[in-house]
């Protein structure tokens, strides 16, 4: 078995059953299926903090990209084992572009270096490697790892997905995966709960993908900032378990810290799909666990910060986009929407993959369609591009004859990795350089996200949607409502589909030849990092707080609306870098719009006298000894958990990031590297900010939690402003900022 053994899923279930006890008599009240996971995972009851949560996760998760990071920081521990089992997934660096062979051949010949680490950390402290195009990491977690009532944390934000399968599974960043493999507490401000009670049920071709994309349109993407956010209902035991997965998957898009289905039939289903009936049936044993208590039905909203009903049974299919997760409309109004926005109506591609909508049950009911309608005779208008979420899932597709379908159709398949959902697709096509649209079944869509191009306009829908779509050719109709004209002149129109399988009939096929295990005793195992390497270079900890305020520093940039970590750092050709701290940090910014000129990574460097980068100014300042600010608007830093957006800031010399607001993985991430994520008191004193600014912030040496500071802006014209500053730092996050970030304290 690859994922946790029956014996050890016992243990971890009677740790949970310890603690629950010990929790219900401090709470006096029943509790949600997530307080229970989250509350079972408590490394100590006895010191129960109702602000901060020290968790003991079961398992670390790390991808390709980010996960060199956090291997290059678990390096400095000096220790021989990771605490907890890990796993690295090599499924970022796989550049899209010819198909899965080509693809994969160029992968292995571009990243050898960087694999050759990977794999030679992963021996010597004893992490499982999956060797590069074994799957998307969400989706191989899925099916290998991921249990009931467990808690992962994973170096991606999307790892949120493992709570389709009743886990808890928040995002994180590096330094928070080292800390956790070191044996260290997993420190999580305790979020407040958002209740989603689910009605009816789904038909026709209404999609798991509609719940989260009508979810997204009721929140927005900072809704669920610092909330987990938990399924109920009936409704939620008609939906499969990869469908559970690809609604949790994209709570990251909410800003929500997890989300989280109570365990049922469906799940466990799909355990003994995937070679695990055992865990199913311990599971089952363990219900109590699992589930929420029965009075959070009767009575929700006394247990939810806020309950959303959604009825599944009048819910109509929705596409997003583009340029934003939460911009979205019923398919009926596209015709509109796009001819009132002067947006393209053709589009360049259709692509159905990624960590959100890859699973068997995705492209067999999208194979279904497209067969239906080459049968009758109606050809792909659209190229369609195809990413199987794993290579057990690709191999039980080709056996069940599903992947023929896409093939017979002239469907391009890539391999099973992220691909363009990351930015990693080499177009061939020449659209990009032109403004085009494309529609995908991926999680994000913001400007450049996949192929580098903000002229790409990118709509998110499900695979249903996707495949009928590219069969039209264009965005701007209802293919479940209008017909499609053949090449022989006839209206087709298409039907939803109606015998599509959930799970492989005869299950999945095994995975252990993709799977690298580690040796026993991997110390005498020789890391493999050449020093004169551009693709990756040794850490060393950042300077700790010289015990002083933050005096006359300047504003390096103040960002203006929406800014993720895309903007921050963004990917792409940068993802050879990940690696490499000071190579990458030439990319800070650069897709951030400056408040006062509207040009994207543009700033002015005051020692200079002119405009430059942000990353050229940094360098600037801080080879002169001058440390720096950066001030960002709401929600600041959402979207990927990766945090080069904070260590290129930390090593570029900045020393605090102010903010109107911060997204939670982001935040956490500017703590953990030592930097101080300040937000205004008054979110209107944002506007007093001046390009020219310095800044001193003062009050550090009292820094305490729920505590204030002061800072005054002293503008060019010989004027002051006074403003106040709030932070969310804990004790144990002001420890690591005097002591220069987690890399001293690992």
């Amino acid at each position: 078995m690859i994922g946790a053994s029956p014996e050890r899923l016992v243990r971890i279930y009677e740790r949970s059953r310890k603690n629950l006890k010990a929790v219900k008599r401090m709470l006096g009240r029943p509790m949600t299926c997530a307080e229970k996971i989250i509350f079972g995972h408590l490394g100590d009851t006895d010191i129960f903090d109702p602000d901060t949560l020290s968790l003991l996760p079961d398992r670390v998760a790390l991808q390709d990209a980010t996960g060199q990071m956090a291997l290059l920081q678990f390096m400095l521990a000096g220790i021989e084992r990771t605490s907890v089992p890990t796993a690295i997934h090599c499924d970022h660096l796989i550049t899209a572009c010819l198909g899965e062979e080509e693809d994969l051949f160029r992968a292995l010949k571009e990243n050898g270096e960087v694999y050759e680490f990977l794999r030679s950390a992963s021996k010597r402290y004893g992490l499982d490697f999956w060797k590069p195009g074994s799957g998307i990491i969400h989706q191989v977690i899925l099916e290998n790892y991921a249990f009931p009532g467990g808690m992962i944390i994973g170096t991606d934000s999307h790892s949120s997905n493992a709570g389709g399968l009743a886990m808890f599974a928040p995002g994180a960043g590096g330094a928070e995966a080292a800390e956790v493999m070191s044996g260290l507490f997993f420190e999580l401000p305790r979020p407040e709960l958002i209740g989603v009670r689910l009605m009816g049920a789904l038909s026709g071709w209404t999609r798991p993908k509609d719940i989260i994309l009508k979810l997204l349109d009721i929140l927005k993407t900072d809704g669920g900032n610092n909330r987990i956010v938990e399924y109920f209902g009936e409704g939620a035991s008609t939906i499969s378990c990869t469908g559970k997965a690809s609604i949790a998957n994209m709570g990251a898009e909410l800003g929500a810290t997890a989300s989280i289905f109570p365990f049922d039939r469906g799940m466990a289903d799909y355990l003994a799909a995937t070679g695990r009936k055992t865990i199913a049936d311990l599971a089952k044993e363990n219900m109590d666990l699992i589930t929420a208590d029965k009075e959070i039905a009767l009575d929700s909203e006394k247990y939810f910060e806020r309950v959303i009903e959604i009825d599944l049974s009048s819910l109509v299919p929705r596409v997003t986009g583009p340029g934003s997760p939460d911009f979205s409309r019923p398919v009926p109004e596209m015709k509109e929407f796009i001819a009132r926005e002067g947006y393209p109506a053709e589009l360049s591609a259709a692509l159905i993959g990624s960590c959100a909508n890859s699973s068997y049950e995705d492209l067999a009911r999208a194979a279904e369609i497209l067969e239906r309608a080459l049968s009758k005779g109606l050809k792909l208008k659209a190229p369609l591009f195809i990413s199987p979420g794993s290579q057990r899932t690709r191999q039980a597709l080709e056996r069940d004859g599903i992947m023929e379908i896409f093939l017979s159709a002239g469907a391009v398949l890539f391999s099973s990795s992220c691909g363009p959902c990351i930015g990693n697709w080499q177009r061939r096509d020449g659209e990009k350089n032109k403004p085009n649209a494309i529609i995908t079944t991926y999680n994000r869509n913001f400007p450049g996200r996949n192929d580098g191009s903000e002229g790409t306009l990118s709509f998110l829908a499900s695979p249903e949607l996707c495949v009928a779509y590219a069969l039209a050719g264009r965005i701007d109709l209802d293919p479940t409502a209008q017909g499609i004209m053949t090449e022989s002149g006839t209206e087709l129109f298409l039907n939803p589909p109606e015998k599509a399988d959930k799970l492989p009939p005869e299950g999945f096929p095994e995975a252990e030849d993709l799977l690298e295990k580690p040796p026993e005793n991997g110390s005498r195992v020789e890391i493999i990092l050449d020093p004169e390497s551009e693709r990756l270079s040794m850490l060393e900890p950042f300077e700790p707080w010289d015990g002083e305020d933050l005096l006359d520093l300047p504003i390096l940039m103040k960002v203006l609306g929406k800014c993720t970590t895309d903007h921050i750092s963004p990917a792409g050709v940068w993802l050879k870098y990940r690696g490499h701290i000071d190579k990458i940090s030439d990319n800070m910014l650069l897709r951030a719009v400056n408040a006062f000129t509207g040009n994207k990574g543009d700033t002015f460097d005051i020692l200079a006298g002119d405009r430059s980068t942000p990353a050229a100014a940094a360098r600037h300042y801080k080879k002169n000894g001058i440390r720096w600010v950066i001030v960002g608007d709401w929600n600041y830093g959402e979207g990927s958990s990766r945090e080069h957006a904070a260590m290129s800031p930390r090593h570029l010399g900045a020393a605090a990031v102010i903010a109107r607001s911060f997204a939670r993985i982001h935040e956490t991430n500017l703590k953990r590297q030592g930097l101080l994520p300040l937000t205004f008191s008054d979110p209107l004193d944002y506007e007093k900010v001046r390009e020219k600014d310095r800044i001193t912030i003062s009050g550090l040496a009292g820094l305490s939690p729920g505590g204030m500071l002061k800072a005054v802006l002293r503008h060019e014209d010989g004027t002051e402003d006074e403003i106040g500053l709030r932070h969310t730092m804990s004790a144990g996050e002001i420890g690591r900022f005097r002591m220069g970030g987690s890399l001293r304290r690992i």
